[in-house]
């Protein structure tokens, strides 16, 4: 599914207009990207949580070469799956 068919799916099931829907999408991914750039959690219970991790830095290796390569530390996102979902995929 892509975000196109997600906003048709939500404006059918919410009964509300392809604007709205995208409007509310677009104002979700923001406030979810927004929270977890600055270090927070969003927690959706039973859907799951967004958050940010950090990695240190390290030493890698090209894999064409094997020269090894150092990897600079970075902030990542991380999504992990709420119980009620987990169990509603198997």
């Amino acid at each position: 599914m892509n975000k196109g068919e997600l906003i048709d799916k939500i404006a059918g099931d919410a009964g509300i207009s392809k604007a709205a829907a995208t409007k509310a999408l677009d104002s979700f991914v923001n406030t979810t990207i927004n929270t977890v750039k600055k270090g927070d959690k969003l927690t959706l219970v039973g859907f799951g949580t967004f958050s940010s991790a950090k990695r240190a830095a390290r030493t890698g290796r090209n894999p064409q070469t094997g020269k090894e390569i150092k990897i600079a530390a970075k902030t990542v996102a991380k999504f992990k799956v709420g119980k009620e979902f987990a169990t509603k995929v198997k």
